[in-house]
């Protein structure tokens, strides 16, 4: 379970708030306008972001004052991160152990992970030769093989087409469901929400609000929503 309790963060007139709780395997999107703090609220979770005020608690141990490293997370960035002078395989195995130094079960859980996200026969290339979609796989197959409990997600399919971004959503769902990973998903798109997130936080007005019944949420928005979907 992760817990934000009473999180506060303010940085030169931007101000966010959090009181939230996650449930273990919830798939949970987050919208709401432009520099809201969307991104602010996965860092802080993430542990890139120190709040000034509050705990971030995963299933009953205070994290806030931990490292990122030390953390039970994976995060999955918009521009998926990947270094190009590094292969494929290579770029999978810094999520098992930065200095890529794997033993043969390691190495096996990287060529499992490429197989799982349909890249078996591409551990060798480099992220130069591969289109974004497949970028988008080999960022999630890093994911993958950190085996984290928590997933964070920070638009990282944003500049894909909606097929393909449908298709990524989809397979976040099921790696997700199948290490019992909770998830944590900025998107733009109510679109995204709707497809994977049974609720979803609204981030708007210097709050993120506890997570709502997505379509609830999606079809009766409050005015902050609406203004920003543009309905």
């Amino acid at each position: 379970m992760l817990t934000l309790e009473n999180l506060e963060l303010r940085q030169d007139g931007f101000a966010l708030t959090a009181d939230i709780t996650l449930e273990n395997r919830d798939i949970v999107a987050v919208i709401g306008p432009s520099g809201a703090g969307k991104s602010t609220l996965l860092n802080i979770v993430a542990g890139f972001t120190s709040p000034d005020a509050g705990k971030v608690i995963w299933d009953g141990v205070d994290i806030t004052a931990n490292r990122p490293a030390k953390r039970p997370i994976a995060m999955l960035f918009q521009d998926n991160n990947l270094f190009g002078h590094l292969t494929v395989g290579q770029n999978v195995a810094l999520g098992v152990r930065p200095d890529m130094r794997l033993n043969s079960a390691q190495k096996d859980r990287v060529e499992q992970a490429l197989k799982r996200v349909g890249l078996a026969d591409m551990g060798a290339r480099k992220p130069a030769q591969l289109s974004g979609g497949q970028q988008s796989r080999v960022a999630l197959a890093r994911v993958l093989v950190q085996r984290k409990p928590l997933m964070l997600l920070d638009e990282p399919f944003a500049a894909l087409g909606p097929a393909l971004r449908h298709e990524m959503l989809d397979l976040v769902a099921e790696l997700a469901g199948e290490i019992g990973a909770t998830v944590l998903l900025v998107s733009h798109d109510p679109a995204d929400a709707r497809r994977i997130a049974k609720r979803t936080i609204l981030v708007a007005q210097g709050m993120a609000y506890p997570p709502q019944d997505t379509a609830d949420l999606l079809d009766n928005p409050p005015e902050a929503l609406a203004a920003y979907l543009g309905t």
